[in-house]
């Protein structure tokens, strides 16, 4: 079974990151061959053609350019009549309301994979609900109860993401990365790495550990960089709140990182204290899987990610409980030691590939023999 999956491609985060794992790991369904279908050539379309798999250009679109919409659908029909697809799945909203009618004309089955919990109320949400998919995979059942707000009548199920195995870490290499962040051998780092989107809790993490001044030993690392003009505004807040809360010396802002995984095997906790639910929570898988005790509040899929064996909720928004949690797992080692060994069962519980991608295989080829 041929499957084309489409992405905007202009942007890099978890689901572009799973992305990159479908392609990868694609021989553990070798009955399903991946194809992707991009709109903008960055990060991801490097990393995807590096796998080996082949990777359309479908066209720059901007929403508010008719003409380029119309363009990129046309080069979506060629490319559906030429490959004789069983499915295309639309990762988000944003590619299925471009290019869900041009599948349908086409006769192809269309599966739309919802990564976001839905509201139905924005544009695109209403633009996306005009041409209904066949069906829809959810990341978690907490975005597949948000599903009918937009689907209302589509059949749905929930597809966990596959998230790679960490590599085994190398005592070496953790020491090289600690030296070059200026982070001595028994400092503690506290690593949050994610999309710089206000929800993910990064300020309140900055404000946490500036009431943690007076404790010494530790380190901050923020991974992650402005991929917007809006992420660029945010980066330069989170910096001055570093300085207004006199830890500036001990945050490291990593800018973009493509080696998460290996920050991982040199921190040694992982604090994602998000302020609004999270859909999933690769981050949070990856972080489990490196063997990190998780800080993260009990919102949306992060609720079925982290579990109290592995890690620690608090409230939302609440700078004065995560510092407590914080001060406490940064002085107690054991404590840390005693999550993290449960973190890698749990991330390959929910996220092992050798289970994820032959499921998804199963339900594409569900709706494939659907039509």
């Amino acid at each position: 079974m041929r499957v084309l999956h489409l992405a905007a491609g202009n942007l890099f985060g978890g689901v572009e990151r799973v992305l990159v794992t479908l392609a990868k790991l694609r021989h553990l369904a070798p009955e399903m061959e991946p194809e992707f279908g991009l709109n903008f050539r960055g990060r991801l379309g490097d990393e995807l053609a590096a796998t080996g798999v082949l990777v359309h250009d479908l066209g720059a679109v901007r929403c508010r350019r008719p003409w380029a919409v119309v363009a990129a659908r046309r080069r979506l029909r060629t490319l559906l009549e030429a490959r004789g697809y069983g499915v295309v799945v639309a990762h988000g909203c944003w590619p299925h309301a471009v290019f869900a009618p041009t599948v349908h004309v086409a006769g192809v089955r269309l599966v739309t994979f919802a990564h976001d919990a839905l509201a139905g109320r924005h544009r695109l949400e209403r633009w996306a609900a005009r041409t209904p998919p066949d069906c829809v995979l959810a990341n978690s059942r907490y975005t597949l109860g948000t599903v009918p707000r937009v689907f209302p009548s589509v059949p749905a199920a929930v597809a966990y993401l596959p998230v790679e195995a960490a590599a085994p870490r190398d005592p070496d290499d953790a020491s090289r990365l600690r030296r070059e962040f200026d982070t001595p051998p028994g400092d503690v780092v506290v690593m949050h790495a994610s999309r710089l989107e206000r929800w993910k809790g990064a300020a309140v993490l900055v404000e946490a550990l500036g009431r943690l001044a007076d404790v010494p030993g530790w380190k901050l690392w923020l991974a992650g960089g402005a991929q917007k003009p809006g992420e660029a505004a945010y980066l330069a807040e989170l910096r001055h709140a570093a300085q207004r809360h006199g830890i500036a010396p001990r945050v490291r802002f990593l800018g973009h990182r493509d080696d998460v995984p290996r920050l991982l095997h040199a921190a040694d906790l992982f604090c994602q204290p998000n302020a609004a639910p999270e859909p999933f929570g690769v981050a949070l898988v990856e972080a489990l899987a490196a063997g990190l005790p998780v800080v993260t509040s009990s919102l949306g899929g992060a609720a079925e990610v982290v579990t109290p064996a592995c890690g620690v909720f608090v409230e939302p928004g609440d700078a004065a409980a995560l510092a407590a949690v914080l001060r406490r797992l940064i002085a107690d080692e054991s404590e840390r030691q005693r999550l993290g060994a449960a973190g890698p069962g749990q991330a390959r519980k929910l996220c092992d590939p050798a289970v994820t991608i032959p499921r998804l295989h199963r339900l594409l080829a569900d709706a494939e023999a659907k039509s």
